[in-house]
């Protein structure tokens, strides 16, 4: 059995339906059930079970049975407790792989906070002895979608200067956990997963004008002002808003550059930034 732990998250969600296509037998575990049931279909051949990561009990009789987890928890504070936990409770019953969904830069000295749970959790997961498959994906495009009201209004709004950004798809994300879960010889490595091209956020904003035919301009601000931005307009929780200043900051120290890993597992090219925005042209030039 192959069990998803985050299947209401975007790559859960989108592995869900991969495995769905490809008549794959698997289970989702959720903390909220019936959303995941309302979100999936009750028609659809998933079998969900509720758990919550705080509870090993309870992860333990979610996890009965699992041959492989993919595991993709929210980030949040806990994140290193809550996926050790889960964790623990795969090694316990008997799981042979996970598939974990981590981030760049996951070291104990990261200068993102997330990544060092990540790291925290890899190392954890290591200690298993159980087959550790790691993703590491670059920003996701479908994020960009938090951003559409700013972009409809003609603006985008960072702190990453001119920076190259490794904008990646969370359905090629999806599509590369599939087969680390279904082709043997991919599982036990790691996994950098970026788009075919970086961009940088003048350059998105310049791509933004093209596809919409309405000007949006790049506006650059200072990190603790792009924080406060956050929290007063995007009204973020505290560490969220520290930690998207945090990953903008790490683009500028540490420049980004696309890697070939989708297209080399996939047999197909990554898609496109270019193809994601066309898809949603409609939400980046919706207006209230």
């Amino acid at each position: 059995m192959i069990t998803i732990i985050g299947g209401t998250g975007a790559t859960g969600s989108a592995l869900l339906r991969r495995l769905v296509e490809l008549e794959v037998p698997c289970r989702a575990v959720s903390r909220t059930p019936d959303q995941l049931r309302s979100a999936i279909g009750t028609d659809t051949p998933v079998e969900v079970v509720g758990a919550d990561a705080a509870d090993p009990q309870t992860l333990r009789d979610a996890l009965k049975g699992t041959a492989q987890l993919f595991l993709a928890m929210a980030n949040s504070p806990r994140q290193a407790e809550l996926e050790s936990n889960v964790i623990d409770a795969a090694a316990h019953c008997g799981t042979r792989h996970v598939v974990k969904l981590s981030a760049p830069a996951a070291e104990p000295a990261s200068p993102v906070a997330i990544s060092r749970s990540h790291w925290q959790v890899e190392e954890h997961l290591a200690r298993t002895g159980m087959t550790a498959t790691l993703l590491r994906p670059y920003a996701f495009m479908q994020k960009l979608l938090l951003n559409a009201p700013a972009i409809a209004e003609g603006a985008l709004i960072g702190a990453m200067r001119e920076a190259p950004c490794n904008y990646v798809d969370v359905r090629d994300i999806a599509d590369v956990a599939a087969e680390t879960l279904l082709r043997p010889g991919l599982a036990g490595a790691t996994h950098t997963l970026t788009g075919p091209q970086a961009f940088s956020h003048p350059e998105l904003a310049r791509l933004l004008g093209e596809l919409t035919c309405r000007p949006v301009r790049y506006i650059d601000l200072p990190p603790d002002a792009f924080r406060s931005h956050l929290l007063s307009t995007a009204h973020m929780p505290p560490w969220l808003a520290s930690h998207v200043v945090e990953i903008q900051q790490l683009a500028i120290t540490r420049p980004e550059s696309p890697d070939d890993t989708i297209e080399t597992v996939l047999g197909r090219p990554a898609r496109t930034l270019h193809a994601f925005l066309r898809e949603h042209l409609h939400t980046f030039t919706r207006t209230a």
